[in-house]
């Protein structure tokens, strides 16, 4: 359904209206569907745009949840909280006066007690433009403004508590109050992180041990806590444990509840985490901490060198591989092309895992990097059951001369379906959930809505596929041995061909089969085999194609012979250019 615009413009779509006659553009509450503001596009859409989740997200003040619907979105008090107008709605922190319906927490009563003592001191000697106050459970800075911010000193100013500062803006702390002074308060508590610990963090993991890595602090203006902000407050957090990862950070403020309350990352954001403090930026003031979270696996340092060692080993056997796929003449045939792709895909996949899968900003640049992970890894598996198809045919044809119609048959397939097949479901999976291509410890899939069978699909399909040409090649070579005119050289090169394959097989299938069953009690060991195969594909690939092939070592020697012989021509030459001529005679 489509509305008439005015003036001289076409038509607009539904949610939507003309501008000067000459363009569209969608109505308040809703975004188009290219993202652009205006449009000529008759086709364009505008859809509903939800304030209530990032990058918007309305914050509505303590004890208050944003609730999006079709064109816009209202606040509503929680559960166990209602206006003191008796309304059922709002629409900003500014008119949130969620009251809780029982008595409220000791220690929410406590904390906003103390809030409003500190800055009734403060207004009560506005000379005072800053006052301190020092005590064994707490520390506490106020500001006051006499004016309404026009001097430029007073743009903007930082409190200092403890090792712990706010930046915060002029205009935020006088909330428009022109008649009198106004005053901010900065509080840090000693103790209270025993009693609102990491426990109370509502998006805490079974596997994930997390506790808080600053003191607690708190912010207020006047009488009014937890309102929004004009411009974002930020906030510098002295580490009070160890310096973490930027990745298991976590900037919380106290959320109030029914139940008595949680931390939440609501209108919280994570700048930057140095040596010594975090910084974070926050919408609101409220109650604030930081939270840090350790894992299993990163607790074991053992894991992370036997990676790095693993991988460069691989990396470099890979480049050796390719090389040697590339310039031995001897054994280029079908089979080392697509030895040479697996090996390609492999090294660039290692590669991009190995400098950058915890590069996990910028959000974006961890998503391509995870796709591009996605693909590579993908593409090696593609080609692995290429080899396992081509290895079919060639067994297939035993009995007959026909090799050259099965090696023109895969030079035909193997590039469309070794690099086309990965591409197309890689863009399947990113135009079904772009945002799962990155998680916040590892640019990898998602394991949400199932995200990651977009990868483990595909390699499970893979093995089961190459399993049953491998059977199938045995199946054909027992009978060919039993056959007294059989081509015994064929049969036995076979054989080999399907010996390296199968052992190709469990290097890659097995990896991956270890890496589903780190479930469990024998996760631990699970994750240790996992590690250690998956960081060896590239020596063990070098092993079996390379090192095993006579062949190949046959191009090994003539190469050092011929270096020999070289060298040795090189210093005989030079020994015939300072010999006496007259001795040769």
């Amino acid at each position: 359904m489509v509305q008439k615009a005015k003036g001289t413009c076409s038509q607009c779509p539904q949610n939507a209206f003309c501008v000067n006659g000459t363009y569209c553009t969608c109505n308040p509450g809703y975004i188009s569907q290219s993202g652009n503001k205006f449009f000529t596009n008759p086709l364009e859409q505008c859809h509903d745009t939800d304030e209530c989740k990032p990058p918007i997200s309305i914050y509505c003040g303590a004890n208050a949840e944003c609730q999006n619907v079709e064109g816009s979105f209202y606040c509503r008090c929680d559960p166990g909280y209602k206006l003191l107008s008796g309304d059922a709605e709002f629409k900003n922190s500014n008119e949130n006066t969620c009251q809780k319906i029982t008595s409220s927490s000791p220690t929410k009563g406590n904390k906003e007690t103390m809030e409003s003592n500190v800055l009734e001191i403060a207004l009560k000697a506005p000379d005072q433009e800053i006052q301190k106050i020092q005590h064994s459970t707490m520390a506490v800075e106020t500001r006051v403004v006499t004016d309404n911010c026009s001097k430029e000193r007073e743009r903007s100013f930082t409190l200092n508590v403890q090792m712990n500062a706010m930046d915060i803006h002029c205009n935020d702390v006088i909330q428009g109050n022109t008649q009198g002074p106004s005053a901010v308060a900065f509080i840090s508590y000693s103790s209270l992180g025993n009693i609102i610990n990491a426990t109370f963090f509502d998006e805490m993991k079974e596997k994930d041990r997390l506790y808080l890595n600053s003191q607690v602090v708190s912010a207020a203006i006047g009488h009014r806590r937890n309102t929004s902000l004009s411009d974002s407050v930020i906030l510098s957090f002295q580490q009070v444990k160890v310096k973490p990862l930027s990745k298991n950070v976590f900037c919380v403020f106290w959320k109030s509840t029914e139940e008595g309350g949680h931390w939440s990352r609501d209108g919280c954001f994570l700048i930057q985490v140095n040596k010594s403090h975090t910084t974070c930026k926050c919408t609101h003031l409220s109650t604030f901490a930081v939270l840090v979270a350790f894992t299993s696996q990163e607790e074991d340092p053992a894991l992370v060198v036997i990676t790095y060692v693993g991988l460069s080993l691989s990396l470099l056997c890979l480049l050796l591989a390719a090389l040697t796929f590339l310039l031995c003449k001897a054994i280029q045939n079908t089979s080392t092309s697509l030895h040479l792709q697996l090996s390609l895909c492999l090294f660039l996949a290692h590669l991009l895992f190995l400098t950058a899968i915890d590069r996990t900003e910028p959000k974006v640049l961890c998503a391509i990097i995870a796709g591009a992970l996605h693909y590579l890894y993908l593409a090696s598996f593609t080609w692995m059951l290429l080899e396992g198809l081509h290895l079919f045919l060639t067994a297939r044809h035993l009995t007959v001369v026909n090799y050259s119609s099965v090696s023109r048959f895969m030079k035909k397939l193997m590039f469309p379906v070794g690099y086309g097949v990965p591409a197309v479901i890689v863009a399947i999976s990113a135009a079904f959930g772009p945002h799962l291509y990155g998680t916040p410890d590892r640019c990898w899939l998602h394991l949400k809505q199932g995200f990651i069978w977009g990868f483990l699909g595909p390699v499970c399909a893979i093995i089961c596929v190459n399993l049953i040409f491998f059977l199938l090649v045995l199946w054909i070579l027992k009978r060919k041995l039993s056959s007294i005119n059989s081509d015994v050289s064929t049969i036995q090169n076979t054989k080999m061909l399907t010996l390296k394959a199968t052992a190709q097989l469990f290097i890659l299938g097995c990896t991956w089969c270890l890496g589903i069953l780190q479930v469990g009690p024998a996760a631990r060991a699970m994750t240790y085999l996992f590690t250690i195969i998956n960081s060896l594909q590239g020596v063990f690939i070098f092993l079996v194609y390379c090192v095993l092939s006579q062949q190949v070592r046959k191009w090994w020697r003539d190469i050092m012979k011929c270096k020999s012989e070289s060298e040795t021509y090189t210093l005989s030459s030079r020994f015939g250019l300072y010999s006496n001529p007259s001795m040769d005679k």
